[in-house]
């Protein structure tokens, strides 16, 4: 499903050239539920962003579904991404104007879906969420949790190859925690979709499947359990 292969990425700032990420290799199978391990400043969330083609490498192959995406156009990416990668976002990243359904139907808007077939597909996974009697309110009406409810259907509406998801349980205290990760596990179970999830929390990553821990740009160890 997902291939890194030779994987380097450096910023720049005004003091030179600060590397990132080190010759990182990695391969993830379809429908496995992964974590990206990793205290503040290991170079997690620059390799999430960097698989999920937000960013792009110095150096390096990034496989979905047998493409290299490093390859790409901006165009060819953008396209890519929309029918092929789910996002995540710690902060949520909702549309304070749009109720929950307009916000995850989004997603579709932008791939010429009617909008009879949005909205079906916006509320059924609304109530795989648990979310399908708020379908209506504005997510100022949430709370944080049910606003990342939303924010994982939306990342689900397109069916994509991988979901990437950024400390998505960072903002939320741990019985909300338990609940995103226990509705992650069974959208997994259920759809087969695969997720990496990066997270500096080693409760978080034990209820993965594979744990891939980052230290200082250099993939240290990779854990199956």
């Amino acid at each position: 499903m997902l291939q890194v292969e030779q994987l380097s990425h450096s910023f720049r700032n005004a003091q030179g050239t600060v590397p990132v990420l080190q010759d990182i290799n990695l391969s993830i199978d379809e429908g496995k539920m992964v974590a990206l391990l990793g205290s503040s400043g290991s170079g997690k969330s620059t390799l999430l962003n960097l698989m999920a083609g937000l960013m792009k490498p110095d150096q390096g192959k990034i496989l979905i579904a047998g493409q290299d995406i490093v390859r790409f156009s901006e165009n060819r990416l953008a396209e890519f991404r929309r029918s092929h990668i789910g996002f995540i976002f710690q902060s949520y990243e909702l549309l304070s104007n749009l109720t929950i359904r307009e916000n995850v139907e989004l997603p579709l808007v932008f791939m010429g879906i009617s909008p009879s077939k949005r909205k079906a597909k916006a509320l059924g996974l609304l109530e795989q969420v648990g979310l399908g009697e708020k379908a209506n309110l504005f997510p100022s009406q949430l709370s944080g949790g049910q606003q990342q409810r939303v924010s994982i259907a939306r990342s689900l509406i397109p069916e994509p190859s991988v979901i990437f998801a950024d400390e998505p349980t960072g903002n939320l205290d741990t019985e909300t925690e338990e609940e995103i990760i226990a509705i992650l596990q069974r959208l997994n179970r259920e759809m087969n979709t695969t997720f990496v999830i990066v997270t500096h929390e080693a409760e978080v990553a034990e209820q993965m499947q594979v744990v891939l821990t980052l230290q200082s740009g250099i993939l240290i160890e990779e854990t199956r359990l």
